[in-house]
This record gives C-alpha cells, sequence and structure tokens, in this order.
C-alpha cells in the first residue's frame, strides 16, 4: 500500500516554468547597503565578524563596503579581504576613476561599479547626459579589468530607465569586458509580473553572461521579485540579512534562501541551520530589532499560542509550520496566554512529570488566561515609547549636530 501524502506540493507542477540556473550564488550586501540602513554603522571589526559568520554560512559573494568612503571604510574592507575567507570579497565603487583605485587597494577580488541610469537620476543627481555616463562607466569598467578584477556593473534605478539606453550601457560595458551585470529596483516599484517581463526582454537584447539583481522592499515586494529575477535565470540574487539596507530594505538572506531551498528545492549552498545565529548576531550588531512577526527569524515565526494551532502542531507539526524550525537553527515555542488551549497545558505538565484530572486542568487554564488579560501593559508601553524616540529619528540629535556646527566654528553671515 502506497504511503498516504499528508500534504499537496503544487510547486512540482510549475517547475518546468522555471529557467533557474544550475548553480546559484547567493550575493550578500548586508556590509554595504545593509549599513546604510539610517542610523546603522558597523566598525571595521564588527564588519569583519559578520563577514566570517556570512562566509560560515555559505554566502558566495559579500560587498564588503564602500573604501573610498573614509579611511575607517578602507581599513574594514582591507581587514575582510586579508581575512582569507571562503565567500568572494567584493567593494563598490562609483564610475570615478579614484573610486576604483580604491577598491584596487583594498585588496578585493571583486568590484560593483555603479552608476544611475534612469532620466531623473541623470538630470537632477548626476547633472550628466547619457553619453557622458557611458563614458564614465566604459572608462572604469576598463580600469577595473585591467587590474584584474571581477566586475559586476550596476545601473540604479535600472527599471525606470529608458530601455534603449539600459540596452545600449549593458551591452556596451559587457564588451568592455564587464563579467556579471546587475539590475536594480532601486526604489522598489516592480511586481512580479513586471519584473518578469523586464528581465525577459533585458536579456532578449543585451544577452548577459551573468546576471545579478537587487531588489528594494519599498512595497514589500523585494524577496518576491528577487525569486522572480530567479526564475528568469539570474544566478547571483543580492540580499542583506534580517532585511536591512536603505529605507525599507532590501530583499531579506534568510527570506530568499529558504524560499529557494524549501519552497523550490534549489541548492543555494548556504547551511540553513547558521541562519538564526546570524540573524541574532546581525541584530546585535545593527542595533536594528528583528521584527516579533519576521518570517523565519522573528521571535514569533515558530511560536503557537492559539488553542486550535498547538493541539494541531502537538498532534504533527505540519499541521501550523511549513517547516521544522531546527532547519533554521531555531526552537519551537508554546506560548501559554489568552488563547491557550487544554492541550498546551497538558504538554506543559508534562515537563515536570505532572498531570492532573480535567476539572484541575480547566482551573488551570482559566488562571493562565485570566492572568495574562490582566497582565499591565506598562512595560510594553515604555519599551515602545524608547523605541519610537530611538528609531524615529535615527543618527546624530539636532543638539549634537548644532554642537559640531558651533566646534567647526560656523557663523552667521554678518556676525
Amino acid at each position: 500500500m502506497a504511503e498516504e501524502r499528508l500534504v499537496e506540493n503544487y510547486h512540482v507542477e510549475t517547475a518546468r516554468q522555471r529557467k533557474i540556473p544550475r548553480s546559484i550564488e547567493v550575493w550578500d550586501e548586508t556590509l554595504r547597503d545593509g549599513e546604510q540602513t539610517p542610523g546603522v554603522h558597523f566598525s571595521p571589526e564588527e564588519k569583519l565578524r559578520i563577514a566570517e559568520l556570512l562566509s560560515d554560512v555559505g554566502v558566495a559573494v559579500l560587498n564588503a563596503g564602500i573604501p573610498v568612503v573614509s579611511e575607517e571604510e578602507a581599513r574594514a574592507v582591507r581587514l575582510v579581504a586579508d581575512a582569507g575567507l571562503k565567500a568572494k570579497i567584493l567593494a563598490a565603487a562609483r564610475t570615478v576613476p579614484a573610486d576604483v583605485d580604491a577598491v584596487i587597494r583594498s585588496g578585493a577580488s571583486h568590484i560593483a561599479i555603479f552608476v544611475a541610469a534612469s532620466n531623473v537620476h541623470l538630470k537632477y543627481k548626476l547633472k550628466m547626459s547619457q553619453e557622458e555616463v557611458r563614458a564614465a562607466a566604459l572608462a572604469t569598467v576598463r580600469q577595473a579589468k585591467d587590474a584584474g578584477l571581477h566586475v559586476a556593473f550596476v545601473t540604479e534605478d535600472t527599471v525606470r530607465a529608458p530601455f534603449d539606453f539600459v540596452e545600449r550601457l549593458y551591452r556596451d560595458v559587457q564588451a568592455e569586458g564587464a563579467d556579471r551585470l546587475v539590475v536594480a529596483d532601486t526604489v522598489g516599484i516592480m511586481t512580479p509580473l513586471t519584473f518578469r517581463w523586464f528581465l525577459t526582454e533585458f536579456k532578449r537584447r543585451v544577452r548577459p553572461k551573468d546576471l545579478s539583481v537587487h531588489c528594494h522592499n519599498d512595497f514589500g515586494l523585494a524577496t518576491a521579485n528577487t525569486l522572480t529575477a530567479v526564475e528568469c535565470g539570474a544566478r547571483a540574487p543580492q540580499v542583506c540579512v534580517n532585511g536591512l539596507g536603505e529605507r525599507a530594505g532590501n530583499a531579506s538572506l534568510e527570506e530568499v534562501v529558504l524560499d529557494l531551498e524549501a519552497l523550490y528545492g534549489v541548492d543555494t549552498g548556504i547551511r540553513t541551520e547558521k541562519i538564526h545565529e546570524l540573524s541574532q548576531v546581525v541584530e546585535e550588531l545593527s542595533g536594528v530589532p528583528i521584527a516579533a512577526n519576521k518570517a523565519l527569524v522573528g521571535y514569533n515565526a515558530f511560536s503557537h499560542e492559539a488553542g486550535i494551532h498547538t493541539h494541531g502542531i502537538l498532534a504533527h507539526t505540519l499541521t501550523y509550520e511549513p517547516l521544522q524550525p531546527e532547519v533554521v537553527g531555531r526552537n519551537r515555542q508554546m506560548i501559554l496566554g489568552k488563547h491557550t488551549g487544554k492541550a498546551a497545558i497538558v504538554e506543559k505538565l508534562k515537563e515536570r512529570g505532572l498531570s492532573a484530572p480535567d476539572p484541575v486542568l480547566l482551573e488551570l487554564l482559566r488562571r493562565v488566561k485570566t492572568g495574562m488579560e490582566m497582565r499591565s501593559k506598562n512595560d510594553l508601553r515604555r519599551f515602545l515609547e524608547q523605541y519610537r524616540s530611538l528609531f524615529g529619528k535615527p543618527g546624530l540629535s539636532d543638539e549634537e549636530f548644532w554642537s559640531l556646527v558651533d566646534a567647526v566654528g560656523i557663523r552667521r553671515a554678518g556676525s
């Protein structure tokens, strides 16, 4: 007799529609875009600690930063590049020769050269023509290749740029020697269907040798769009631990990796059992708390309180969990509170070898529910006030800024 199938997996029905590359290289941006999260700063030593964990977890490429930014940033990139990690160490540069020189000096083996492509960026930020952007891109790609670097070429705001310009620019930099082309959804406006069309058209027009994508989460679609890109043949999805990054962040490492591993059956090369440890360290060093309901690494991701749910989980974990918590280095939690059922109480008593008749169990259950409903929220309110104060306006306070203004001697005109 055939073994009973407990759940249906309809992902297999769509597998043939995908064009997933045979080998995936997870490209992590935590130390670069993740550090650009408002208020976040990693010291060089902290960057090295995170880089060591990323490499140990199995990340193929990690962006250590932009060495031209400051002496400390340059030291951080050198520290990571000299650490002998398994991951390929990349540093980023604008299409500016001095930026590329800084990457060459850093010891990084890979470089991501970036420049904006949309008309709004060219007109209001760069104040450059398309031809000037193209010339600068070609010159710096050539400079990096002459130095022996593996070159990824990135345009900011790719998906809002004129397609004819995108096609010409990417074709030309690839002909100049760029090894990998990166399409960026810089302000997170793509939907999976639109991104599929864009990437299909991009591949038809440009014929990239190697494709990567960088997706932002402004509309909560970064992970979905990144998965769409992988389905379209992107080999190097860019991610950040805990979804850190500018504004609403980037596609999160844990979501993209586990989606590919558990839902698509794709080997990402990531040691998923190490993901929770990595997430916790990044939370600590970034100072950005993980949302309780964050997928996979949030504190509630494998927690159960409702009586129906706990009863189901105790009968078989597949009832209310899509994968075992140990897969990402987590443990299951049964939460006792307002929605607790009798089954959870029975299971909790077993921890000390205890049991009780139904009347006693029901009285204990009543007291658990009442105790939770009567619990004061004052501690929670104080925490939320502190959280809003700290993250509502991260970075230097106005008081700190104006004291620095006074220290450098800036005075009102005429005073």
